[in-house]
């Protein structure tokens, strides 16, 4: 009878027996808010080491670019394109994409400003380049009064060599030209104004140099006659040919404004091909078209600025193939910079 009694009295109703079953609610721990740290920043001026502003409370995901407009709103006449900040005086400009908060600083960052004076941008460099030794040569080309003797003056070689390398120089740069406006898409917002001068400088007196002696009235045709005109011809019309379809491989490698570098590979386009073995063939193609019109030519001064052409871009080529090496894991290393196997 004491075991059937206890069983009734533990046995209850249904509803009873789930309400001791139900397991009591934990309660709510409240979350913890990540307490933001803010940064520090002062701005020094690089050479007097003088106190330009000070900044308090500067988020942590700032980048340089925001570091920049602040600076901007107390200085107005250094806007974000003028300025150089450093971590170091001896150090490298910083990127405007860095972060603050990945950079090798405490809570208070110390930057060293540098003027980089009036500033312009790329594209308009480019045009400038281009579209002097156009009008230059053309002006050689129809022999304008004060260019050779005033019996020549607007008057026409009867070397048809002269006519065809005319038209050569005139479609090398109206193609770039076109390149500028529609094809190119430059990373980098300004260089310094002074460097258009300098640029243009060299582009507009090589022109007028090469001009000159090719629509020159005592000019010669070159030495083997049609055949190495042909073959100079042949050159320069398959490097201008791969030289624009680099340019629209390398186009559709990148987005507007990214400054990431991606591996060029070769595509269905045989000029491409040549990416198996070159880091930056649109210089081994320039370089190409300016043999290609020294030999059209046979003129020393065309071989000079081939010559020079060869080197600087030899240089750039070099600087590019360095940068693809370092920040791409697995490039190629069978590329080289510009000519392969050799450099």
């Amino acid at each position: 009878m004491d075991v059937l009694a206890l069983e009734a009295k533990g046995a209850g109703t249904p509803e009873t027996n789930e309400k001791k079953a139900a397991p009591r609610p934990k309660p709510k721990t409240q979350k913890k808010t990540k307490r933001t740290v803010y940064f520090e920043v002062e701005i020094l001026d690089l050479k007097t080491k003088e106190k330009l502003l000070l900044l308090d409370k500067v988020e942590p995901t700032a980048t340089i670019l925001d570091i920049k407009a602040l600076f901007h709103k107390s200085y107005p006449k250094w806007y974000p394109a003028r300025q150089s900040l450093r971590l170091d005086p001896k150090a490298k400009c910083l990127r405007d994409e860095d972060v603050l908060q990945s950079l090798p600083v405490g809570t208070t960052a110390i930057f060293h400003f540098t003027d980089l004076g009036p500033q312009v941008t790329w594209g308009t460099v480019f045009l400038t380049e281009c579209a002097g030794p156009l009008i230059i040569y053309l002006m050689f080309y129809f022999r304008l009064p004060f260019i050779y003797s005033p019996k020549y003056d607007f008057t026409s070689s009867k070397q048809w060599v002269v006519h065809l390398a005319c038209i050569c120089h005139s479609l090398h740069y109206i193609k770039r030209i076109l390149e500028t406006l529609f094809i190119h898409r430059i990373s980098h917002g300004t260089m310094p104004l002074r460097n258009i001068f300098k640029n243009c400088g060299y582009y507009w007196c090589s022109a007028a140099w090469m001009a000159y002696y090719i629509n020159h009235p005592l000019y010669t045709p070159p030495y083997y006659g049609q055949q190495q005109v042909n073959i100079g011809l042949y050159i320069f019309a398959f490097c201008q040919l791969g030289n624009f379809s680099i340019h629209i491989a390398l186009r559709n490698l990148k987005n507007q404004g990214s400054k990431n570098k991606k591996i060029p590979y070769p595509s269905k386009n045989p000029f491409t091909w040549i990416f198996w073995l070159v880091s930056c063939p649109n210089y081994t193609y320039e370089v190409g078209s300016w043999i290609g019109f020294t030999v059209l030519t046979q003129c020393v001064p065309v071989a000079f600025f081939t010559l020079v052409a060869f080197i600087q871009m030899t240089v750039w080529a070099k600087g590019k193939h360095r940068s693809y090496l370092k920040e791409c894991r697995d490039y190629p290393t069978l590329r080289s910079s510009i000519l392969p196997f050799i450099l």
